[in-house]
């Protein structure tokens, strides 16, 4: 985790400051606003900027935009009132920080952030003969492409690798393909030089020569435009890269880590992904199982999440009972890790006895597990629906929602469905494009195109889908 402090370093800014070192962030500290953007166009960059709140963080974020650097920026500030912490938010900090320093509130800000806390946990043969593999190729230069649902800890198994790796004390650094726009990206990875576009003040580097000596994490590699691909071949083949609007290459010495949650092969059959670029990234295929394929993980791993969450909140650390023990395993897990956690997470919160019992693991709508999408069904055991009325009424219901769709373009029923499976995912994107079997930017631009006509988009929810999926 590396932090960026901007503003003077007061005595309880400095106590802040150590607390986030006590908590492994790295930091490095500028007085000014303009500082801190020359620093990132240098290359030194942060995972979180933490600003004074009396600096203007509109023209900061403002400059790094216009440098194309994203980084989310914290504000900070002593005695400020209600008032003038909401201001700080409307200029676009995504969280406010009084000073003196909390150690719990710095602490869960930068797990927020960084969300690297995750050690590499397994107890299942099916996951322990993955981590064989993964200790056998760690030290090697080879490329890896890391596969697997989405939530089954791909970027936990990147780390993993870079940190058993012979480039351990150099750089880790981590780009998402498909959270970053097509405009945004290429300046984000290969950097650009002075005047390249409008906006572009100055050299900015970009995360190839950031991460140069270390490790490269590309996740979800599948959502990167075509145009780009050819760039990182170029990249990956001659260890050289190009900034936007550069006249000469730039030598770099890094590994390449990719991830997908997609199946590559039949990208590169559809023609939306380079056939060379897949050879080059899958020296060495990973493949994690998902959670219902590796059903010995889960005890070891509901059990970690218990104690860390147990930790986080300040509430007594309660063994599973053994209901709920056997609840969570049968349950199929559609989220995986991701999903599994956040059960857990809100096991710890609403437990109320000695043990954590089955009614304290509940879905993200609040239903409990054990009901029909709980251990049963989700168990993959066959429900038959009663006979007579029921599925009279249930066959009438279906009649009547298909005459529904006649009269309608096959436009507005892309429309309906689209925004249907968003707000069943609550607000998710990347949850709601799995299930639509669509990449995240075609998402994107769907959802651009309908809030320009005026209609309204569901927003996250809590920072979880309905598979328990972070947002």
């Amino acid at each position: 985790m590396r932090l960026l402090v901007v503003g003077r370093l007061s005595g309880q800014l400095a106590s802040a400051v150590k607390m986030a070192m006590a908590h492994g962030a790295k930091v490095n500290h500028v007085e000014r606003a303009d500082q801190a953007t020359e620093q990132l166009r240098r290359g030194q960059g942060a995972d979180l900027l933490m600003v004074d709140y009396q600096l203007d963080i509109a023209a900061l974020i403002a400059a790094n935009e216009g440098e194309r650097i994203t980084i989310p920026v914290v504000a900070f500030g002593v005695d400020a009132d209600a008032r003038e912490a909401a201001a700080a938010i409307k200029a676009g900090a995504k969280e406010f920080i009084p000073l003196p320093p909390d150690a719990e509130l710095i602490a869960a800000v930068l797990a927020a952030v960084a969300d690297d806390e995750k050690p590499m946990i397994s107890a299942d043969p099916s996951m322990k003969a993955v981590l064989q593999l993964a200790d056998q190729v760690a030290r090697s230069e080879a490329s890896i492409l890391i596969t697997g649902e989405s939530g089954v800890g791909k970027e936990v198994m990147a780390r993993y690798l870079h940190e058993h790796s012979r480039r351990s004390e150099r750089p880790f650094i981590s780009v998402n393909c498909a959270a970053i726009p097509d405009n945004l990206l290429e300046s984000e990875l290969f950097g650009h030089e002075k005047g390249a576009f409008t906006g572009a003040v100055a050299r900015r580097i970009g995360k190839f020569e950031e991460a140069d000596g270390g490790t490269l994490l590309l996740d979800e590699i599948s959502e990167m435009d075509a145009r780009l691909q050819a760039k990182l071949l170029r990249a990956i083949q001659e260890r050289v890269i190009d900034r936007v609007g550069g006249s000469k290459p730039v030598s770099v010495n890094i590994r390449i880590i990719a991830t997908s949650n997609r199946d590559l092969a039949k990208a590169v059959a559809e023609g939306v992904f380079r056939e060379d670029l897949l050879y080059r990234l899958n020296v060495v295929n990973l493949r994690l199982p998902s959670l219902r394929e590796r059903p010995g993980d889960i005890g070891v791993l509901a059990d970690h999440f218990v104690k860390k969450y147990a930790a986080a909140n300040g509430v007594p650390s309660r063994p599973m009972s053994a209901a709920a023990r056997q609840a969570i395993t049968t349950h199929r897990w559609p989220g995986n890790v991701r999903e599994l956690e956040n059960a857990m997470h809100r096991a710890v919160l609403l437990a109320t006895g000695p043990e954590i019992d089955v009614d304290a693991i509940r879905l993200p709508d609040g239903q409990p597990l054990s009901g029909m999408g709980g251990a049963g069904a989700m168990a993959g055991q066959a429900y038959e629906a009663p006979q007579g009325g029921v599925a009279a009424r249930a066959a009438q219901a279906a009649d009547a929602v298909t005459r529904s769709f006649v009269g309608q373009t096959v436009a507005a029923m892309e429309k309906t469905l689209i925004l249907d499976t968003l707000t069943h995912c609550l607000g998710n994107r990347t949850h709601a494009a799995n299930i639509l079997g669509i990449s995240i930017r075609t998402l994107r631009n769907k959802l651009n195109e309908y809030a320009d006509e005026g209609t309204a988009i569901p927003a996250p929810q809590s920072g979880v889908s309905a598979s328990g999926y972070a947002a």
